[in-house]
């Protein structure tokens, strides 16, 4: 570990753990009124002129998903503050846990497309760096960088679909947006809609063909591991397709590409957790296989389907989380999560073995197990095709399953290190997880209402049935022991079809080809516009700079509306005085071979200007002008005797050419806004405003410093960054 020898951390490391159990408390006292059918809300102004609220909405659905960020978030915080407690880095995971959950928080509970997009994206940036919590690997570094690309993409398309929607339903509520599923539904942008969302929740929800970057993310640490898979990021893309399902669901495409997706996405994870020798890595495919199940029975979407992915929701979270946390009790009490290095330690470590068993049973669907209530209500709700993949799956799933119950504490003993069972932090986790699989299967009316209450936020309406350990015998009670027939015959060849899979792996199509491809691309685009367009010459990027100026310019003056003002001014003596400086510094300046004498002739133009200004009363505007220019004639001037020679300035027709653009482009804009009519509510407003809401008489400096106060601070911030590059700039120079 990064800091094994570093001083063990304070009592406050369990303040985030406590935090999140009282938080998960509060939201267990809405139980009774949400099972009740109430759906507590709370809206507060955030852009009124875009009537976008920070509006959150508890119904069943929410409720469920934050009494399992709080709860399962509780335990995981605890097992890492005891997992990490002398690891210097513990502050900081703390808190990205900590604001990872309140994103998914935030994104459950929300009720407004613009606050759901925006606690979206915090599980973007807090997921990848706890993916990239070990930054010092580049292993860890790349599954991050994966993570965040893969992700990213589909928080565009959900921002764009969510768009879409408010502007078709004429709401950015989500509940509004779901009473008008009808509209959205008949609607020619349904399409492109449903494409955009499915999008935003495949990439999520690592569904095919982006599956792959959540196992490579086991990169992460243990407990990152343990939350993310089970309550929090890898479910918010099946959580927005529940969300939407009564807005976009119930349509052809929709059942089609749900799925489609969702059952190739179930196949692939439970064939391929068995690949795996690494525990974690199981794990991984089996969530992956998950999630693909999950996305299935939305796909359905009948209420039979939906109620069996709400329940096998919230068994995966329990089994998942307690099964991560127990292979890291593993890790930490034998030295090793590789199953093949792994074997008789249920004696050594009684409690990570009961643990990792019961956890492993309520996955495997074995009664009296929440999961056996689950499975059963899965091939009740699926047809012909769907439960045949759902057998299969399950039967890999069960293998699996038994791989993790097993195969490290049976056996003649083998552990790279002295086997011994960790602390209370790190079985606290498990063993209540675990017991909780247990728990609510012998006792299914302690997690039924909340059941119903799901299911009614997405189905519109509770289940028919209540859950019940045993309905009697059955086509699904049949299809559960067809199910362990089939785990247990795949268990007992485990090591040979490990063996046939790693053999035909390097011969099967990486899914990822896809993403290396785009990324490979990407990189040398990026690399062949940097080769063209920053050839290292800073005359060329000033000429672009102009050039594309200019065009810009011109292109609004001949196709806008421009009118020549009708001008006739009196004009002085001192006036053509003020003219003549400047014409005789712009002479020198295009004339002059000597770049020093050039530089010396900008700051006359600059005075002739400060001296107009002077002319009109604008003494403040002409001291600044005045101080700009002798501040950049000095620089330059001292830049230009620190720099090499490089003989005469040379004429060059094409910058020639080009000023003579931009200035002319800049003169004809400037007597086109003079010809139009102006606008003085601004100048009124300011006049009016100035004393009484800003207590100053001098209305430059009330605009500058209060109305227009982060405008100036960035302008300030420009000349400060640019200062300190062209100190850093002439330091180099006088250094070389």
């Amino acid at each position: 570990m990064a800091s094994d020898h570093a001083e063990a951390a304070g009592a406050w490391r369990f303040l985030p753990a406590l935090v999140a159990a009282g938080t998960a408390a509060w939201f267990a006292g809405f139980l009774p009124r949400v099972v009740r059918g109430e759906v507590p809300e709370i809206a507060l102004p955030w852009i009124p002129a875009l009537d976008v609220d920070l509006a959150f909405r508890l119904d069943g659905l929410a409720l469920a998903f934050a009494l399992l960020i709080c709860g399962i978030g509780a335990l995981v915080l605890l097992y890492a503050a005891t997992y990490f407690r002398a690891d210097r880095r513990l502050g900081g995971l703390l808190l990205t846990l900590s604001l990872f959950a309140v994103s998914m928080l935030g994104l459950v509970t929300a009720d407004d497309a613009v606050t759901l997009f925006v606690f979206w994206e915090g599980t973007t940036i807090t997921s990848w760096l706890l993916v990239g919590f070990d930054h010092s690997r580049a292993e860890a570094r790349a599954a991050a960088m994966q993570a965040l690309l893969v992700t990213a993409l589909g928080g565009l398309a959900l921002l764009a679909g969510l768009l879409v929607m408010g502007g078709l339903s004429g709401t950015w509520r989500l509940s509004g947006m779901n009473e008008a599923g009808d509209v959205l539904r008949a609607s020619p942008a349904y399409p492109v809609i449903f494409a955009l969302v499915a999008l935003a929740a495949f990439t999520k929800s690592a569904q095919w063909p982006f599956h792959f970057w959540l196992p490579n993310a086991m990169a992460a640490p243990i407990p990152v591991s343990a939350y993310l898979h089970s309550a929090t990021m890898v479910k918010a893309g099946v959580f927005l397709l529940a969300r939407l399902s009564p807005a976009l669901g119930g349509t052809g495409m929709w059942t089609a590409v749900l799925c489609v997706a969702g059952g190739i996405t179930m196949l692939l994870g439970a064939v391929w957790a068995l690949r795996q020798t690494d525990l974690k890595q199981m794990l991984a495919w089996t969530t992956v296989m998950a999630l693909g199940l999950l996305t299935l029975l939305l796909g359905i979407g009948t209420p039979a389907a939906v109620t069996a992915a709400m329940v096998f929701l919230v068994i995966h979270a329990f089994y998942k989380a307690a099964l991560f946390l127990a292979v890291g009790m593993l890790d930490k009490g034998a030295g090793s999560r590789v199953y093949p290095a792994l074997g008789g330690l249920a004696r050594a470590m009684p409690v990570t073995a009961v643990a990792t068993g019961l956890a492993a049973l309520s996955m495997a669907g074995i009664p009296p197990f929440l999961g056996f209530i689950g499975k059963e209500l899965i091939y009740a709700s699926t047809g012909a095709a769907a439960t045949v993949a759902a057998i299969a799956a399950n039967a890999l799933v069960f293998a699996a399953a038994a791989t993790l119950a097993l195969r490290p504490f049976t056996g003649p003993r083998r552990s790279p290190a002295e086997p011994h069972d960790p602390g209370f932090g790190l079985a606290a986790g498990p063993v209540v997880l675990a017991t909780l699989g247990l728990a609510f299967g012998l006792v299914p009316s302690l997690v039924d209402p909340l059941v119903g209450a799901m299911t009614r936020a997405v189905a519109g309406r509770p289940p028919e049935e209540h859950l019940a350990l045993w309905h009697g015998p059955g086509a699904p009670l049949l299809l559960s022991l067809l199910t362990f027939a089939a785990g247990f015959l795949l268990y007992a060849r485990l090591d040979r079809l490990r063996e046939t899979l790693v053999a035909i792996e390097p011969r099967l199509p990486r899914t990822e080809a896809w993403y290396d491809a785009a990324l490979g691309a990407l990189v040398r685009a990026a690399r062949g516009t940097t080769r063209t367009v920053q050839g290292g010459r800073m005359t060329v990027y000033l000429t672009a700079t102009f050039l594309s100026l200019a065009i810009l310019v011109w292109g609004a003056i001949l196709t806008g509306r421009a009118r020549w003002p009708a001008l006739a001014p009196p004009v002085a003596l001192m006036d053509w005085a003020v003219a003549g400086i400047i014409l005789a510094s712009i002479a020198v300046v295009v004339l002059t071979p000597s770049r020093l004498t050039a530089i010396a002739a900008l700051g006359g133009i600059g005075a002739g200007i400060a001296i107009i200004f002077v002319l009109y009363g604008a003494i403040d505007v002409a001291m600044t002008q005045l101080f700009v220019e002798i501040l950049v004639v000095v620089f330059l001037a001292i830049a230009m005797v620190r720099l090499p020679r490089s003989g005469e300035a040379a004429f060059r027709p094409g910058h020639a050419l080009v000023a003579i653009l931009l200035g002319s482009g800049v003169t004809v804009a400037i007597l086109s806004v003079l010809g139009g009519e102006l606008d003085l509510s601004l100048t009124r407003y300011f006049e009016a405003e100035s004393v009484t809401a800003a207590f100053g008489h001098n209305i430059v400096n009330v605009i500058l410093v209060d109305f227009r106060g982060f405008d100036t601070l960035g302008e300030i911030s420009v000349i400060v960054i640019a200062g300190l590059a062209a100190t850093a700039v002439l330091r180099a120079g006088r250094a070389g």
